[in-house]
């Protein structure tokens, strides 16, 4: 291996290491603090407040998709080229770009919150809705922040803002929810969305502090010998040129949620069911892409680093390095998700009971545990396809998909067999139609095939393995510590202890089936790979 290919995955290695934990810990927090907000929302203000959020979440995939991750990849590569003038040139443009945008979207989302409300049968959900515009303009001045510091490698500063950004979200959201909910479900909703404006507004503050004292001045202040300097007009060429195609494919991938919004209640009505049950069973499937968030920070923190690396190396039309990058993305990928899918399934109920959810969210739990391994090469698979420039291949794929789960989602929906399970038999057609489109376009780019069977064959024999373990030991510790708890405790320890042995139980498999390599522990700080026993570590090829 090159000094370029193992510098490009060490990059891809620490961001990835570094994003996690934060992102992580992110999703945790918001776990946590969910039931505490549907304690004071009620299943019909939760409904309010995960609609709102919905349509949020949409027009701010609209305004941070593309700039964000253009600016990551052109700085990374200008870098690469030693252009570091034209690298900070790159940043400011996209930045004044954004702030535009997301002034545009906030005053947009304001003025139209009735008609979007009432587009998805939400009408409750037209004051949240105003109030939550305003965090697009600040959400918009941190993606072109979190673009730059990611594009120079620096993974640290994104990551403190975003748990910075969640803590405030979460004091300022239950606060407000508590204080206002008196006056209603719609104020109730609303007070729940002050956190994230509050939240958005301190990191891009962080942001801003953090680029004065060390983001500006990374870089040397002269280009190498012989660079070619670009004029304004090229970078903003450039960075219209590759956001606008990402922005296209993120909004298209993304358009599940508001396809979801828009087909599922629609569906369920036609079954017959009150407006409050559709309602009820829509906070499920809320509930349920919380819990999934978790496990899929940890893929969007491998997506997120992925990026600029594999822009590096394209850069430099490395083919040996992509295909050795591309494999240990995957095999990682399926290492985390394979796991995470089988102790979500097998341990929904008991996961449901410690964190004070809702038991009929246990079905979505346990389908769509396995359509998270789906998705979660797919968002690699996007990663990988958007840091080789192939960005309207993955708008035009996604539009595929998107196809596939409107049909299944339509049909399946209104069937009573099936109900709002059906939306999550839409998202695996959805992610499976990407994922067979997206590999081929990787393999067609790669002069060469890369087999993803090779990648989870051995990672699914270790989750089966793990799956026997965590059932059993869970009903033997669930019947032993019976004598000595009750309730929630009873629960809580026989979860723990089975989580615990199921971890060790995977890895011991995986790393004798030789499931994991030694390049693969790359991704892991050196104070981690030295808890490894010798042993066991000399045994990894």
């Amino acid at each position: 291996m090159n000094d370029r290919t193992e510098g490009a995955q060490h990059s891809v290695a620490k961001g990835f290491m570094v994003l996690t934990i934060s992102m992580m810990s992110v999703k945790v927090l918001s776990v946590v603090y969910t039931p505490l907000l549907r304690q004071i929302l009620g299943s019909t203000g939760w409904s309010v407040y995960y609609s709102t959020y919905t349509i949020f979440s949409y027009i701010y995939i609209i305004a941070n998709a593309g700039i964000p991750v253009a600016i990551a990849k052109l700085v990374s590569e200008l870098e690469a080229k030693g252009n570091y003038k034209d690298a900070i040139k790159t940043f400011r443009a996209s930045r004044t770009l954004l702030l535009l945008l997301g002034l545009i979207l906030s005053v947009f989302m304001f003025i139209w919150a009735k008609p979007l409300s009432m587009a998805f049968n939400s009408p409750e959900s037209i004051l949240a809705t105003r109030w939550l515009a305003p965090a697009l303009l600040f959400t918009s001045i941190m993606g072109a922040y979190k673009g730059y510091f990611q594009g120079i490698g620096n993974m640290t500063t994104t990551a403190v803002s975003q748990v910075g950004e969640q803590i405030l979200n979460i004091i300022f959201s239950l606060l407000f929810a508590y204080l206002l909910m008196g006056k209603g479900v719609s104020y109730g909703a609303a007070g729940g969305t002050i956190g994230t404006v509050v939240g958005a507004i301190g990191a891009s503050l962080y942001f801003i502090l953090a680029y004065k004292m060390y983001g500006s001045n990374h870089a040397p202040k002269k280009n190498k010998p012989g660079v070619s300097r670009l004029s304004n007009k090229t970078i903003i060429k450039s960075i219209l040129k590759y956001a606008f195609p990402i922005t296209i494919a993120s909004a298209l991938q993304n358009s599940g949620t508001i396809v979801d919004l828009k087909i599922v209640k629609s569906r369920l009505l036609s079954t017959g069911l009150s407006q409050k049950t559709v309602d009820i069973q829509w906070g499920y499937l809320g509930l349920y892409n919380t819990l999934m968030s978790i496990p899929m920070a940890i893929i969007g923190a491998l997506a997120i680093a992925l990026v600029p690396a594999i822009s590096r190396i394209h850069a430099l039309d490395n083919k040996k390095g992509l295909r050795f990058n591309i494999k240990s993305s995957y095999r990682v990928t399926f290492m985390i998700a394979i796991p995470c899918a089988v102790g979500l399934g097998v341990l929904s109920m008991p996961i449901l009971r410690i964190l004070g959810y809702d038991k009929e969210v246990s079905p979505l739990l346990i389908w769509g545990a396995w359509v998270l391994i789906l998705y979660a090469i797919t968002l690699v698979q996007t990663s990988i396809l958007q840091g080789m420039g192939k960005v309207n291949v993955v708008t035009i794929f996604s539009v595929v998909g998107i196809l596939a789960k409107v049909v299944v989602n339509y049909i399946l929906i209104a069937m009573p067999s099936f109900g709002i399970l059906g939306a999550i038999w839409g998202n695996a057609a959805c992610y499976l139609v990407m994922l067979i489109l997206f590999q081929w376009q990787i393999n067609d780019s790669i002069d060469g095939r890369i087999h993803l069977i090779p990648c989870y064959i051995k990672p699914l024999i270790a989750g089966l393995a793990m799956g026997i373990v965590t059932f059993f030991s869970y009903k033997i510790f669930n019947g032993i510590l019976g004598l000595i708890f009750g309730g929630y405790i009873l629960n809580l320890f026989a979860s723990l202890i089975s989580i615990a042995l199921s971890a060790g139980a995977y890895g011991l498999v995986l790393v004798t089936i030789g499931g994991v390599k030694k390049s693969d522990l790359n991704s892991l700080p050196n104070k981690i790979t030295k808890l490894i026993p010798r042993r066991i570590y000399k045994k990894l090829k």
